[in-house]
Formats: structure tokens, C-alpha cells, sequence
């Protein structure tokens, strides 16, 4: 009886963040297009960093690498709903989470903007919303790339920056 009603309200409240958001997929180039056997079951906006390493490269010259995003994640009445970190990895208040693997990404069209990205999720943990997830899209970015005018070299290596940014991520699920 116990457990019927905790999957009852796991239920529930995943059904509650799915239906509060009626989504509408965003436009995408071709690159970033899911499988038509999926459908958007959850829109976060994210807004936090992106924080880059000063190192060398194979070619010795020093830039700084993208180490990890860190940022919130907001529904669409602007409620906070969980986190994003590196793996990346995406998780939610209500204990679930994903980890994924780049598979596209495209030039952002606003100037200064992190790429939009294409990402099969590779891994679930906990219940909850996330679940269900296949795949997540990073659109309508602002801002996050490394910053030109922090100077990057060898008195800077090893050394970490921040840069600030936001998007939209919209977790896709198999259409039942």
C-alpha cells in the first residue's frame, strides 16, 4: 500500500511538471531535429556559468577549455526545478536524473552565444520526470563562451573562469 502510494505521487508529480507545460518544440536546424518517435515532455530555462580551464593544447598554445556548465533550472512560471553540472548532467528536484553525450551542435545565431547542441541521454538515475528522457536539445543560448580578454597563458595555467550564460533545454521522451 505504501509503495503504491509513493509511485502514485512520483506519478503525479511527474505528470504535474509535464502537464503545467504545454511545450511547443523549437525551430532547429536539421542537424538538431530528434526522432519523430519523440515529443517534448519537459522546457527548463537554464541561467548559470560556463567555466573554462586554462591549459595548453596539443599544439601548445594555451585557451581556455570548457571544464563544466553550472546552472539552474527554471520552469516555464519561472520555478526552480533543478540543477546542470558536468557530465553533463541534468537533474531534478524531484531526485531524477540524466547524464548525456553531445551527438550535434550548431552555431548559435546570437553573436557570443555557446553553440545549441544536439544530446542522447546516456544514463538515468532515480524516478521522477527524467525518467522517460531520450534526448535533450540546447537552443535559444545567450553568452557562455570563454572570455577573449581573460588572458590564457602559461602564468594563467591551471587556472579557472567563469562566464555567464543562459538557454533552453527541452527533454524529449518516446511518444506513447
Amino acid at each position: 500500500m505504501k509503495k503504491t502510494a509513493i509511485s502514485l505521487a512520483i506519478g503525479l508529480m511527474v505528470y504535474g511538471i509535464a502537464a503545467a507545460q504545454s511545450v511547443v518544440p523549437p525551430e532547429v536546424p536539421d542537424n538538431l531535429k530528434v526522432h519523430a518517435g519523440e515529443k517534448v515532455f519537459i522546457h527548463a530555462h537554464a541561467k548559470g556559468v560556463q567555466i573554462y580551464s586554462c591549459a595548453a593544447g596539443t599544439d601548445g598554445k594555451y585557451s581556455g577549455t570548457l571544464k563544466a556548465p553550472k546552472a539552474e533550472l527554471f520552469d516555464e512560471r519561472g520555478k526552480l526545478i533543478g540543477e546542470h553540472f558536468s557530465g553533463p548532467t541534468w537533474r531534478l528536484n524531484d531526485g531524477s536524473e540524466v547524464t548525456g553525450k553531445m551527438v550535434a551542435k550548431h552555431d548559435a545565431p546570437k553573436i557570443g552565444a555557446i553553440p545549441w547542441l544536439l544530446v542522447t541521454v546516456t544514463g538515468h538515475k532515480g524516478t521522477g520526470a527524467l525518467g522517460v528522457v531520450t534526448t535533450i536539445q540546447r537552443v535559444n543560448t545567450d553568452g557562455g563562451l570563454a572570455d577573449p580578454a581573460k588572458m590564457c597563458d602559461t602564468s594563467k595555467n591551471g587556472t579557472e573562469s567563469e562566464s555567464s550564460y543562459s538557454a533552453d533545454y527541452y527533454f524529449y521522451a518516446p511518444r506513447s
